[in-house]
């Protein structure tokens, strides 16, 4: 499971959130082994006043979090996170020093999907590699 949150100035995200969704649904694709059908995404667009950073990030600044489930080897955890800089910059335009990612991996039994607990469910991926 990757449940994905991205934050960004709302004058940059809003026109850009077909393409942001295709580049990092693309990323965990290739990466993580997902099934297509798995896409789950929010996008938090900011005003100005409300979305502070260093200058030098500038309007395309983004933050992309992703909550997964724990078990990913550092490997593909690192795998993920280059994806993500690649196809950003390669398909959305947005240059990496423009990008912050962060993955936080929790147990399965922390999360409840589809009214069970996802420690019962058979996904049908993996998540130990």
């Amino acid at each position: 499971m990757a449940q994905v949150l991205v934050y960004g100035h709302r004058s940059s995200l809003a026109p850009r959130r077909a393409a942001l969704s295709a580049a990092i649904h693309g990323a965990v694709m290739e990466a993580l082994d997902y099934p297509p059908e798995k896409r789950f995404h929010r996008f938090i667009p900011l005003e100005d006043e409300d979305f502070l950073h260093p200058p030098d990030r500038g309007e395309d600044y983004t933050i992309v979090e992703i909550s997964l489930f724990e078990g990913r080897t550092e490997a593909t955890r690192r795998r993920l996170i280059q994806e993500l800089f690649a196809r950003l910059e390669n398909e959305v335009g947005i240059a990496p020093h423009s990008v912050e990612i962060t993955l936080t991996e929790t147990p399965r039994a922390n999360w409840g999907i589809r009214g069970q607990n996802a420690a019962d469910l058979s996904l049908g991926y993996r998540v130990d590699r």
